[in-house]
């Protein structure tokens, strides 16, 4: 994996086999966003990481149960610390079905969603402009 650069993406539990995402969920009660980034992109993923940069947000409405929902996901470039991709917790089986590192070059191709492909576009602007 070194020389490139490696994003961890999660397929949601009853999407079918080749729908990747970002990890993302809910902040929690006295929770600020981008400690839920890393809470979640551990839950998600097993792996543990430090936040380098916001790269910005996505804002959304779905219906939930009859309820208009008004959502807005912020992301940020984070950094790999220690834990093992793919190690979720049991307790998020539920939610995640896979979790895997995939190459950032092929995030246009194989994010599900066009608002975290231009997440990761901006990603690579980020890396691009200072490579770590």
């Amino acid at each position: 994996m070194r020389g490139a650069h490696w994003f961890a993406a999660v397929r949601p539990r009853g999407k079918p086999e080749g729908v990747w995402a970002l990890p993302k969920g809910l902040i929690d009660a006295g929770e600020r966003a981008a400690e839920t980034a890393l809470r979640e992109g551990y839950e998600e993923t097993g792996v543990r990481a430090r936040l380098e940069t916001k790269l910005g947000d996505i804002r959304y409405v779905y219906t939930w149960q009859g309820e208009r929902v008004f959502k807005i996901v912020s992301f940020y470039l984070a950094y790999a610390v220690s834990g093992r991709i793919g190690d979720i917790p049991a307790e998020m089986e539920l939610e995640v079905a896979d979790a895997r590192w995939l190459p950032l070059a092929d995030a246009p191709r194989l994010l599900a969603y066009k608002g975290e492909r231009e997440m990761a576009a901006k990603a690579r602007e980020v890396l691009s402009s200072d490579p770590v």
